[in-house]
């Protein structure tokens, strides 16, 4: 038997089980609303400017964009790992119903089971085509892949960046027995028909501009979407701005504060350039755009 959920659960789960009532009640309505979900990693509340009313120092009006022709929450139960706030958004439960409470390690058998229906799954019968981008951290066997669990394509990784970089480090085992057990899978390209590209490691240079591969696969799902007539959900996940992260030469300056700020800036322009795709196709007015964090940091 499952443990017991905690009774302080968080509001994301609380959205997609609103989200889903919704869309059933009107699944027989033409416009049915596309859902572009924009999850950053690591992101706190400060970060954003329309939160920190600028403290920071920077501004992110793209972000703020969605709290100023939306609403903002400002109160919010956030989870207390990558992992657990993404499950928790993407099945609707408490990850100590699903387990998804921390990453596994390579090969580990810790990811989304059968019995635990995930919002794309539920959005398929309404007739969706769903699409998820960038880091995924609910599993790295092909089982647990978003597109053996409700989404039609997947591009992204597996791992936060730290673990993604440690075969670089110095110290990193030579043993080939042994670091074909512990090195994470790279960056994956996956579709719903069981097709399965390991496209390479997500090194410390990839990881540079390894966000704008997700933006551009993002913006062709929508794009191909739209030319099909078909209500899409997007998920994107940025690796912005994990604790361990590495800017493009491009990118420094954008802030002129430094590093993480920079990172922040460069985030803020992703998330712009994908309501401007929303904006270009003309469904801004019929698209649900949720922008949060994986966690409570």
């Amino acid at each position: 038997m499952r443990p017991r959920p905690s009774r302080r659960s968080g509001i994301l789960p609380a959205l997609c089980a609103t989200l889903l009532m919704g869309l059933a009640a009107s699944a027989s309505a033409a416009e049915r609303p596309n859902i572009l979900v924009i999850m950053g990693d690591d992101i706190g509340i400060t970060n954003i400017s329309k939160y920190s009313l600028g403290m920071m120092g920077y501004q992110t009006p793209n972000i703020d964009r969605i709290a100023n022709e939306g609403m903002i929450f400002t109160d919010y139960y956030g989870e207390q790992s990558c992992t657990a706030g993404r499950s928790a958004f993407i099945t609707g439960q408490h990850p100590l119903r699903t387990g998804l409470t921390k990453v596994g390690v390579p090969g580990a058998d810790v990811g989304i089971q059968p019995e635990d229906p995930t919002l794309a799954e539920l959005l398929k019968p309404l007739g969706y085509t769903s699409g998820q981008f960038g880091k995924n951290h609910l599993g790295d066997r092909d089982e647990f892949l978003p597109t053996n669990h409700g989404f039609d394509e997947f591009f992204g990784n597996l791992y936060h960046l730290n673990a993604e970089e440690a075969p670089e480090d110095p110290a990193w085992p030579t043993d080939p027995n042994m670091t074909r057990l512990i090195t994470p899978r790279g960056v994956i390209r996956s579709t719903a028909d069981g097709k399965i590209e390991d496209l390479g490691p997500l090194n410390r240079k990839r990881m540079e501009t390894v966000d704008e591969e997700f933006l551009a696969a993002s913006l062709n799902f929508m794009d191909r979407a739209h030319a099909s007539d078909k209500p899409f959900f997007v998920w994107f996940n940025s690796t912005r701005m994990h604790y361990y992260t590495h800017l493009k030469s491009e990118s420094s300056g954008l802030s002129g504060q430094g590093f993480y700020n920079d990172g922040m800036v460069e985030h803020d322009n992703h998330v712009g350039t994908l309501l401007a795709k929303l904006d270009e196709l003309g469904v801004a007015d019929n698209t649900i755009v949720i922008y949060t964090t994986d966690n409570g940091v």
